[in-house]
């Protein structure tokens, strides 16, 4: 199996556009042509889980958070970083990471979580903005079906839980081919006037080049007539955090127990307890504390997350409760959906969870 025919599973579920800025979400050692017989899941891409990947005889390492964060200047194995990268290259091991992306996405890491703790209808907390695309093209009318069909085929028509959305507008077009050109009808020199059909679509502008490319094929002009807008509208479909709705209210101490049985863990912090039960929820893996003020417009009664700092804990007052389940608490789950991804697509190729637990924080 070649990596990038498995980095292809993954990106085409977490598409890398989708990564905060910050990030360094991908491919980060190793060749996207190398040949594997399995691969490794984890969180983090330590020195004891590069000889468990050695032991187990993977070729890549799919983890949650990069090994290559910040700036990398040598390779000395003055760091764990280091001496990580240069195990990597001596086995000949393929690292790759699916990170805020994998956050990000609609069924990612923040949708499982919410389905972990039994969140119903669970939505964006918050919507990325700035990246819904809409595509109009001009289609003999013979041939709209075909078009419309590689334009969905390639990503776009999606709104909300439907799909193959499109708007559908008949009218005549006109066009005069010049005398190297080779229309598909009328004659070169000459007006022509054809039924065609305006096929409007939305899509993601991660998904553009793909959606162009199929529609170009399927077309049947020489010259293909469309047009691309930018929108405002929030992309429900992508976005940081999550939030829904429990089936029966509960107390807080009750729902914080139930966090404590969900996540496996043994203590949380949290601000004070709310009189009221609680009802909404807002979640968010890893550092989500920038996402207080989403979860409060959204009428959470309460946040779960994790790295919040000591002042965020009086943010909220009795307005809304937060509860820091932990960082590597809250993305365990990740490698769930990895795992799902890959023996899907592949149901005959190795797949292995590492054995080594790589939470650095610890409870007494």
């Amino acid at each position: 199996m070649l990596v990038n025919k498995v980095i292809r599973v993954l990106e085409d579920f977490a598409p890398l556009p989708l990564q905060e800025s910050y990030d360094n979400a991908g491919l980060v050692v190793g060749s996207h042509e190398k040949d594997i017989d399995s691969v490794l899941l984890c969180l983090d891409v330590t020195e004891s889980v590069m000889d468990d990947a050695v032991k187990k005889g993977a070729g890549l390492v799919i983890s949650h958070h990069p090994v290559i964060f910040g700036k990398l200047s040598k390779l000395t194995g003055g760091s764990f970083t280091e001496r990580v990268i240069i195990k990597a290259i001596r086995h000949d091991i393929a690292l790759y990471s699916a990170h805020t992306n994998i956050d990000s996405v609609f069924g990612g890491v923040n949708t499982r979580i919410a389905e972990k703790i039994g969140l119903r209808k669970p939505e964006i907390l918050s919507p990325a903005a700035g990246l819904l695309r809409k595509l109009v093209v001009f289609v003999p009318s013979g041939h709209a079906s075909k078009v419309r069909e590689a334009i969905f085929e390639g990503g776009a028509g999606h709104i909300g839980e439907y799909d193959q959305c499109s708007f559908n507008v008949e009218g005549e077009g006109s066009f005069r081919g010049s005398e190297n050109s080779d229309p598909f009808t009328g004659e070169p020199g000459s007006l022509h006037f054809e039924k065609e059909l305006r096929i409007e679509t939305i899509y993601p502008e991660f998904r553009e080049s793909r959606i162009l490319e199929k529609m170009i094929k399927a077309h049947p002009y020489e010259e293909v007539a469309y047009d691309i807008y930018p929108l405002e509208n929030k992309y429900d479909r992508a976005g940081m955090g999550m939030a829904g709705m429990l089936d029966k209210p509960l107390a807080a101490k009750d729902f914080l127990k139930h966090l404590k049985d969900v996540f496996g863990i043994k203590s949380i912090r949290h601000s004070e307890m709310p009189g009221n039960k609680i009802s909404r929820v807002a979640v968010c893996g890893g550092s989500g504390s920038s996402l207080i003020p989403a979860a409060r417009k959204w009428g959470a009664d309460i946040y779960v997350s994790s790295d919040f700092k000591y002042h965020d804990f009086f943010q909220e007052g009795n307005r809304m409760m937060i509860a820091d389940i932990g960082h590597f608490e809250s993305e365990q789950f990740t490698l769930e959906i990895f795992h799902e991804l890959l023996t899907k697509n592949f149901p005959n190729f190795a797949v292995h969870f590492s054995d080594v637990k790589t939470n650095p924080i610890h409870y007494f």
